[in-house]
């Protein structure tokens, strides 16, 4: 076990010097000793955002399978959340984030602010060519509604204070 937590640490540190082939390849070192450690799976995902040749889906699968094998964890929802952000999967992310909420009510308006601002500012640019009128108000729409749930305020309330 102590050689799995020093390559661990050694994929960890690889990663924090902006070193993510070698990150990748100490964490697939830990996933051939321990098929099941959540953390491999993760730092692999995490490491992989910084390796081209990995496709989106790929990336998706590391965080789905840390997610599956340690799914208390808001961290990796939440991870996973903007990674789905980033790449438009919109509806998954929204799943994601509400997961990491549910797991970390702490930090819940966190993670309802980070999906409503990028929200309103990714998915116009991802559903550019349907952007009528009517979309762009959905989008705003869906992202105040988080907006206001990370400040606590009801849309009533939200109505009566502007």
């Amino acid at each position: 076990m102590a050689g799995t937590e020093k390559d661990l640490m050694e994929a960890q540190d690889a990663m924090a010097n902006g070193d993510f082939e070698g990150a990748v390849s100490k964490f697939n070192k830990v996933l051939k000793a321990d098929p099941s450690c959540a953390e491999a799976y993760f730092g692999k995902a995490e490491a992989s955002v910084g390796v081209p040749k990995m496709s989106p889906e790929e990336v998706m699968a590391l965080y789905k399978k840390a997610v599956d094998l340690d799914s208390k964890n808001p961290i990796y929802h939440s991870s996973y959340a903007a990674y789905l952000l980033e790449i438009g999967r919109f509806n998954e992310a929204e799943a994601a984030y509400q997961k990491a909420a549910e797991l970390d009510p702490d930090n819940a308006r966190y993670y309802y602010s980070e999906f409503g601002m990028e929200y309103i500012l990714r998915a116009p640019v991802v559903m550019e060519k349907f952007l009528d009128d009517k979309t762009k108000e959905m989008i705003l729409k869906k992202g105040l509604r988080y907006l206001l749930k990370a400040a606590g305020i009801t849309e009533e309330e939200a109505k009566r204070l502007l």
